[in-house]
């Protein structure tokens, strides 16, 4: 089945995820945006003052973790998806009343205690179930405070739209009153009530479904117990058997051992004699021209919204394909980063070197001072030097006192101590300018790391623009299948022609096997088309007729002159004829055919006897060109949804 999902986006996600694994495609088409309040003052106050909080969604329990970092409070849920989704996020004592609010006010009755203090109720803006009324005359104080808010879009998504157009659609899901009141309001705004005649309303109680039940579905379903379970529950049972008419639920589980009522009996049904008048060959051409034009408008316009390339394969001619990402040069970016960068070192490394330079020089010059001192004294020994020998020596010699004084030390020359304090103090610049060098090194280090963090931020922003753009050339390619499968439905419908059709989905198929397939399927019935529905029902009657004729049992003379009265006798049994004889299974694909079930009508053609193979092998052949047309637009149909569901999420 496919599923239309209106709930917000991270509902329809967890939904879209259940359908999916029970083979069932799900349309994403959120009709609200969720948006967490900030808690009010006192909310900190009346959630450690209460003895219980009672939640009504699973919206709910996300808000009370967004509100307050406290997980050991009781939690009453409305129902299991409210309880897991409470477990999930941390909560340790969580019980679920598995119904709606009334079941969840007569689970707090049992529970809890008035004089135990108030039970706090988290919800959304608007409540379907005021749990202070429910519980006001059992004594109970219930403080509610609303910490999200589910704002309405202000239109149809498109991906909603664009399926109900095409009429991709077989079940739509309503959970809430509101969304249903606001499903239908959008739907008549945007002129698409007509296109749910085919489509099934599947709701999560009664309550829900009824602000929906004026649209034209096909059927309307609220499951047996007001949870998501039984709502997938009751589409798997869809899937299996089509509905028919309204179901009429309960919010309680049905009593099993109660023995069924016997069924209404059956009136023979009458077999009257009925001419029937089909359609007609200009009534058929009239319908199908009406439908083309239909068809045509609306393409003409929505035009202005196709993609570019799409009104130009439209208007007859491929324009250059514009490449995804434009004005940002990721590999420029980069390079003028590292120039930048690298400039900057530069600099600084030519002033640094220049002063090393300049200050080995300095080092140099007086190094070369000091050494050149002693070469322009006297050859003769330095007799200060030659004194301070004899003074060593002879402190050498004498035996040491105790108490005795130290002998002085020796002074150097001044100028050999005036060379090496300007030695030092060069040594020590020079070893702060090295540090001052490391310390640079490193702040280039750190602006090399930013200027890659950004580089890669850069790249990241890129790809979530090319990201996007996939997503909107995706979901323009889908709408443009969609649209271009609306014109094959009316042309198959008509009986029409279809090759200029399918040659504008030429294009889109390079790359895309799928898509390739259900063109080459097409292909052989393009260029004549196939007989419509119409045609098929309106030549039946020519068909059974002669099949009459042919049904003789053997080659006896009365045979032979029973099956040439059936060929002149134009009166037959016609309706919901009992029995396996030819005449009971032309009547009853007749009236499959009056019902628009064209594969139910062949099967049974094809199961009467061999003789009359030579009067229905046109008819077949006709019917099983339109069923496998059929079939491959609802392909078609199928695979365009998809595209936008994947674009959706």
């Amino acid at each position: 089945m496919r599923v239309l999902i209106i709930r917000p986006e991270r509902e329809a996600t967890t939904l879209a995820a259940a359908l999916a694994e029970r083979g069932h495609t799900p349309v994403i088409a959120p009709l609200f945006r969720l948006e967490f309040l900030h808690p009010p003052a006192e909310f900190s106050a009346t959630l450690a003052a209460c003895q219980a909080v009672l939640l009504t969604s699973a919206n709910g329990a996300r808000a009370l973790a967004e509100a307050s970092d406290q997980r050991g409070r009781p939690i009453l849920a409305v129902g299991d998806t409210t309880a897991s989704t409470a477990e999930g996020l941390g909560f340790s004592a969580v019980t679920s009343a598995a119904g709606d609010g009334a079941a969840l006010a007569e689970l707090a009755r049992q529970r809890l205690k008035p004089a135990n203090g108030p039970l706090l109720h988290v919800s959304g803006r608007e409540v379907a179930a005021d749990l202070g009324a429910l519980l006001a005359p059992d004594g109970f104080e219930v403080k509610r405070f609303a910490l999200y808010d589910a704002r309405e879009e202000t239109a149809l998504p498109d991906s909603a739209r664009a399926a109900l157009e095409a009429r991709a659609l077989d079940v739509v899901t309503f959970f809430s009153p509101r969304a249903a009141s606001v499903f239908a309001s959008m739907v008549e705004d945007a002129g698409l009530a007509a296109n749910l005649r085919d489509v099934t309303a599947v709701a999560i109680s009664p309550a829900a479904l009824a602000p929906a039940t004026g649209l034209p579905f096909k059927a309307v379903v609220a499951a047996t117990r007001p949870s998501r379970q039984a709502v997938l529950d009751e589409i798997d049972r869809l899937a299996e058997a089509p509905v028919q008419g309204q179901a009429t639920m309960s919010d309680t589980s049905p009593v099993r051992d109660e023995a069924p009522a016997p069924p209404p009996a059956q009136p023979a049904p009458s077999q009257p004699v009925v001419v029937r008048r089909g359609l007609g060959v200009v009534g058929a051409f009239v319908t199908g021209v009406l439908a083309a034009v239909i068809v045509l408008a609306g393409a003409l316009i929505s035009l202005p919204f196709w993609p570019q390339q799409a009104r130009d394969l439209w208007r007859g001619h491929a324009a250059a394909p514009t490449p995804p990402t434009a004005g940002i040069d990721l590999q420029a970016v980069r390079a003028d980063a590292a120039t930048v960068a690298n400039a900057a070192v530069d600099a600084a490394r030519k002033e640094l070197t220049a002063r090393l330079d300049d200050l080995e020089k300095r080092l140099r010059a007086v190094s070369a001072t000091a050494a050149e001192r002693p070469t322009a004294a006297p050859a003769g020994p330095d007799p200060s030097i030659a004194e301070l020998k004899s003074r060593v020596e002879a402190l050498e010699q004498r035996p040491a006192a105790s108490g005795a004084a130290p002998a002085p030390a020796p002074t150097p020359p001044a100028s050999n101590v005036e060379a090496e304090k300007e030695i030092a103090v060069l040594t020590r610049e020079i070893a702060a300018l090295r540090a001052t060098l490391g310390a640079l090194d490193q702040a280039v280090a750190s602006q090399r790391d930013q200027a890659r963090d950004q580089a890669k931020a850069l790249s990241d922003a890129v790809g979530a623009r090319n990201s996007g753009e996939q997503k909107a050339m995706t979901a323009a390619r889908a709408s443009m299948v969609i649209g271009l499968a609306a014109r094959l439905a009316g042309s198959i419908d008509a009986g029409m022609p279809f090759a200029s059709e399918l040659n504008l989905l030429q294009p889109l198929v390079q790359g895309d096997a799928k898509l390739g397939e259900i063109v080459t399927a097409l292909q052989p019935y393009a260029q004549a088309g196939v007989a419509s529905r119409a045609a098929l029902d309106a030549a039946f009657p020519a068909v059974a007729k002669a099949a009459l004729a042919e049904d003789v049992a053997d080659d006896s003379y009365g045979e032979r002159l029973m099956g040439k009265v059936r060929g002149l006798v134009s009166l037959r049994r016609v309706g919901d004829v009992p029995g396996d004889t030819t005449e009971a299974k032309l009547a009853r694909a007749e009236q499959a055919l009056h019902a628009g079930d064209v594969a139910k009508a062949v099967e049974l053609v094809k199961s009467l006897p061999p003789q009359t193979g030579k009067a229905t092998a046109a008819w077949l052949a006709k019917a099983d060109a339109y069923l496998a047309a059929k079939r491959s637009l609802d392909q078609l149909a199928a695979y365009a949804v998809n595209l936008l569901g994947t674009t959706a999420r």
